[in-house]
């Protein structure tokens, strides 16, 4: 049956690390640049530490076991093969919720909140704060299939999640929860409002601030401003060739290790809030595990088109009316693209909540765990 969701051992291959290997021993790597400040990309020196630390020491066979061990599994929705993760808490009254990433991001970028959200006694936690979780590879990425075809974009992905839910029995009562990409498959959802879906939280939210909004901005609201044109200026360029030339980039991305890595830990660099130290903020060794999701199922181009797929323009009228369903939003400081709170309440119908943590930026679950929980567990508390 097309519908049944079957386990989904990750076992790679000894021959596929092995090729892997040798490919990090043989980089041919590009001079210094001509400044040091990062303005051009990611520092050689940086990118060196990390293939160093990918060459020596760091253990691919930790992650898969993770990922394993949270309920690999796999299933077809409408004609592709997903790839997700299926933790059920212990407690029967627990709340279904779908986590929804980005790019360059994936399952494992919740691999902190996972315990924590599922199994809140066990952390110290209470009971009723317990979700019964779902984390999906989106279209293209991971270890989902990759799409053939032209179509897949925020809208198709945001129905596939919908159809996932109702597959896998959690018919009421579910929420859902994104950042990135994710934020916008969560947004999706909420206007398509698919069955049982109770409430979202978003770490990011996708708005454009209008005229009268940019004229009439506070001081905060300036500077929040200032950043999102810092971002748009200086650091969005690998938006604009995912955007209108993905497979440009997609030859050097399927072909190098190094090349994939130094494009990935880019965003890692310049969306932390770290000061451009990303390792600062998450583990060198969970950062390599997210570029391995993207470079052992070959899925570095797949991914990027993702982009192309969104630029089109396809779902652009979904994100003009206010979000009509009962939403929180948890703005980090180092997240470049933010809003302040009275922009958001033009923008969702029934805010129930709203914190700016005081750390944090664009991987909000990887980079301060505890304020992403706290403010998910407080979310939905005010919407069930």
């Amino acid at each position: 049956m097309t519908d049944a969701i079957t386990p989904f051992p990750i076992r790679i291959e000894d021959a596929t690390l092995a090729d892997l290997a040798q490919r990090l021993d043989r980089v041919r790597w590009p001079d210094a640049g001509t400044v040091t400040d990062g303005s051009q990309g990611p520092p050689l020196g940086a990118v060196r530490t990390l293939v160093d630390r990918w060459r020596s020491g760091y253990d691919w066979r930790t992650a898969e076991a993770l990922l394993n061990g949270w309920g690999s599994s796999l299933t077809t929705v409408d004609g592709l093969g997903i790839h997700f993760l299926h933790v059920r808490s212990p407690e029967p009254n627990a709340m279904p919720l779908v986590l929804a990433h980005g790019w360059p991001g994936s399952v494992l970028e919740f691999r902190d909140v996972i315990g924590p959200l599922s199994d809140p006694v066990a952390h110290g936690g209470d009971p009723r704060h317990a979700f019964h979780l779902v984390i999906p590879s989106m279209p293209g990425f991971g270890f989902s299939d990759q799409p053939n075809a032209p179509g897949w974009g925020v809208a198709r992905v945001a129905r596939a999640w919908g159809e996932l839910m109702q597959r896998l029995g959690y018919g009421e009562g579910w929420m859902a929860q994104g950042g990135d990409w994710g934020a916008a498959v969560v947004t999706a959802l909420a206007h398509m409002r698919p069955p049982g879906l109770a409430g979202i939280h978003l770490n990011m939210v996708m708005f454009r601030p209008t005229d009268e909004e940019i004229a009439e901005a506070t001081a905060a609201e300036r500077a929040m401003l200032a950043d999102a044109g810092r971002y748009w200026s200086e650091h969005s360029g690998y938006m604009q060739l995912q955007n209108t030339r993905p497979q440009s980039i997609a030859f050097a991305l399927a072909d190098s290790p190094v090349g994939l890595a130094a494009w990935i830990y880019a965003l890692f660099r310049d969306v932390t809030d770290s000061g451009g130290a990303p390792e600062q903020a998450i583990p060198l060794d969970h950062i390599i595990d997210d570029i391995m999701l993207y470079w052992l199922p070959n899925a570095g181009a797949s991914a990027a088109r993702f982009y192309w797929e969104n630029a089109q323009g396809r779902a652009e009228g979904m994100f003009s009316a206010p979000i009509p369903i009962p939403a929180g939003i948890s703005m980090f400081p180092g997240e470049a693209v933010r809003l302040s709170r009275r922009w958001a309440e033009r923008r969702f119908a029934d805010l129930r909540f709203f914190n700016e943590p005081t750390r944090g930026g664009h991987f909000a679950a990887m980079e301060n765990p505890a304020a992403f929980i706290d403010d998910v567990r407080k979310t939905f508390g005010l919407i069930q």
